[in-house]
């Protein structure tokens, strides 16, 4: 993000599950549950180098044991450029969260967990291919939690501009817990497709739980309106 501009993006995620995956990744029928989360991201250019991240949220949910309404987890981050050209760039993240009254991680029971501390590398490269625009972009990160085990992440997306105003995305999220004692592990696959209407842009798309272990299988759409300034 460069110096004095932004970002803005207000998303609805919903995630529902019947089925998950017991500690030996044997697919498992399971007390239904949904969650919802809306949420407000935020990143603002402090510097050409040094970028300010935000997110907040609300979130309810339940299953046939509990249900919750209230704040999700509170988001605040620095991003830093360590290296930055024309096609590729590679930064550090380190940010805190306060967990909030939710689902803080999908092996635990909603409101479970306090304040994570974050570490997280990201690098990322585009390409262009006649009139197409390409890029990825993989990103690994440490969470050192409380109240919850912690955790290693490892998120990969590769995105396609066919034409200047349509986007589409294919995203993966890996990570695993050290929870005992059977360590958390998932996979999950995320595809969605975004319309730029001048500044404001439109996304739609859909999350699937691929693999696992002690997790659940949800699964449900994601909808976003973006905001550049």
């Amino acid at each position: 993000m460069r110096d004095g501009e932004g970002l803005a993006i207000l998303k609805y995620e919903e995630q529902k599950a019947d089925k998950g995956y017991d500690p030996d990744g044997v697919e498992r029928s399971i007390d239904p549950r949904r969650d919802q989360t809306l949420s407000i991201y935020g990143e603002y250019g402090l510097t050409d180098r040094l970028t300010l991240q935000t997110k907040a949220a609300l979130t309810r949910g339940h299953d046939n044991f509990v249900d919750y309404d209230g704040l999700g987890p509170l988001e605040l981050g620095l991003r830093y450029a360590l290296l930055h050209t024309d096609r590729s760039a590679v930064s550090l993240y380190l940010g805190a969260t306060k967990d909030g009254v939710g689902r803080n991680a999908g092996y635990a029971a909603p409101g479970q967990g306090d304040m994570d501390l974050e570490a997280r590398l990201l690098a990322g490269t585009s390409r262009q291919w006649r009139k197409a625009h390409g890029f990825a972009e993989l990103q690994v990160a440490r969470l050192k939690r409380s109240g919850l085990a912690d955790e290693t992440r490892i998120d990969a997306t590769v995105g396609l501009r066919p034409t200047p105003r349509w986007l589409l995305m294919a995203q993966t999220y890996m990570g695993k817990a050290e929870s005992e004692p059977v360590a958390s592990r998932w996979r999950k696959r995320e595809v969605s497709v975004t319309r730029d209407l001048g500044v404001w842009s439109l996304q739609a798309g859909w999350r699937q739980t691929l693999s696992g272990r002690e997790t659940p299988i949800d699964h449900g759409p994601v909808v976003a309106v973006w905001r550049r300034f």
